[in-house]
């Protein structure tokens, strides 16, 4: 049997949920990514991450197919960039989440390649936990990983990293070199970062200012770059690339273990008899405002 969920017949499937395998999620976008990386830049880098996680946990994974349309607004002055509502994008891949646990599966891990994912998807993986309190559906971004920030502090070059960047175009490198142009690649930062007003895709601070901590503002790209790249992508090469590919991977197999071996704890109700009988009535098991 094999662990690619679009490719397994339905007795496989309910097989993979009876092991109480682990469903893993890439999820990305399709936007614009400077003038030399193709936009499905966030959906390659998170697809290959999980592709290598879950070839590696054959036997206790499950790839699923990935989430390509995100929510970027913001981005929407880029040509090629496609979004859905936050609102369409969380009930969409809530629905997702309890459509897997309907057949049986337990244990879900989404991992993000898109920045304004994050929100999206944090309510969602609550929402669909919510609705289906005998499920644990999680999520991460790559860059967010702790091991991926150690060894991006140890090789970047660049003072900022946030989109299309060394970081991103390292990555796309070590993945399809063929479809980078670097004769396009180009410098653009943002020229409005102040002291709290700033962001690192990695979240390291940068050197040479007297940067605090950041606030998260979220503003049209177009007012802050030329290109659609937030950063410096020439000093970007595959060997860095692989570097952040090889050890998101690693350290996500230590989240499956962990998620995978996670208790699913009951719920306990601490309302009065009265209203418990009152809620079970008018609501049944999942309160209907929290859906």
């Amino acid at each position: 049997m094999g662990n690619i969920f679009a490719k397994m017949k339905w007795p496989e499937i309910n097989q993979a949920a009876a092991e109480n395998r682990v469903v893993v999620i890439p999820a990305g976008t399709l936007e614009d990514h400077g003038l030399h990386m193709p936009v499905d830049t966030d959906v390659v880098i998170a697809e290959e991450i999980c592709r290598r996680l879950t070839t590696k946990m054959s036997d206790v994974t499950v790839l699923f197919p990935p989430i390509i349309h995100g929510y970027s607004p913001h981005h929407i002055d880029g040509p090629g960039v496609i979004t859905i509502r936050w609102d369409t994008f969380i009930e969409s891949t809530s629905q997702i989440l309890s459509s897997l646990g309907y057949h049986g599966f337990r244990k879900v891990l989404i991992v993000n390649g898109h920045g304004s994912n994050v929100p999206v998807l944090d309510v969602a993986t609550r929402q669909a936990n919510v609705q289906n309190p005998d499920m644990q559906c999680a999520f991460t971004s790559w860059w967010s990983l702790k091991e991926v920030q150690d060894v991006v502090r140890k090789f970047r070059e660049s003072n900022w990293t946030g989109h299309a960047c060394e970081l991103e175009t390292s990555a796309y490198l070590a993945i399809a070199d063929e479809y980078v142009d670097m004769s396009k690649s180009v410098e653009d930062f943002n020229p409005y970062l102040t002291k709290h007003f700033w962001s690192d895709l990695a979240s390291q601070t940068p050197e040479g200012e007297d940067f605090a901590n950041p606030i998260s503002l979220k503003e049209y790209w177009s007012t802050l770059c030329e290109t659609g790249t937030m950063g410096d992508p020439s000093s970007s090469t595959a060997e860095k690339g692989e570097l952040m590919l090889s050890t998101a991977a690693r350290e996500l197999e230590e989240i499956i273990v962990e998620l995978r071996a996670r208790p699913i704890r009951p719920r306990k109700k601490h309302q009065s008899q009265e209203a418990q009988e009152r809620n079970q009535r008018l609501h049944g098991e999942i309160p209907r405002f929290t859906n």
